[in-house]
């Protein structure tokens, strides 16, 4: 369901020129072009898919649960920084979590799949994000 909502927005956004107001994809008119996040989008697809495979592999309902949740979190942020790329905080928070709980795990049972792995990615994420941060130029 989440590529369903996604998917229209991130073709039809992203085009220079904008539709008339009776073109079937009116209702999308308003937006621009806008940059997409595409590293955003792939990290949350990776948390979605980690809590699914998690399940399949284990049938370990919090697993799931937690990868939907995070990864739809993680999406919603990459959604908010492609429409405005200083809007980065959904994403920064929920990157910094997975950094920390799946650090953790990683720390006590010292396996790369799947923690170390998902600790690694949302490290990197949270280090992007960090960068975006540092380059934005600050307002008095």
């Amino acid at each position: 369901m989440f590529l369903y909502v996604l998917l229209p927005q991130l073709v039809l956004c992203n085009s220079s020129v904008l539709q008339p107001p009776g073109s079937p994809s009116g209702m999308f008119a308003s937006v621009s072009n806008m940059s997409v996040d595409w590293a955003g989008y792939g990290y949350a697809a990776l948390v979605a898919s980690g809590g699914v495979f998690g399940y399949v592999k284990t049938g370990s309902v919090p697993s799931i649960a937690a990868g939907l949740l995070f990864g739809g979190l993680a999406g919603f942020g990459a959604y908010q920084v492609s429409n405005d790329p200083n809007n980065i905080w959904v994403s920064l928070a929920t990157s910094g979590a997975m950094t920390g709980l799946m650090g953790s795990r990683f720390y006590k049972s010292r396996k790369f799949m799947p923690a170390g792995l998902m600790a690694g990615a949302s490290l990197l994420m949270v280090g992007k994000l960090g960068l975006t941060l540092l380059q934005k130029p600050h307002e008095s």
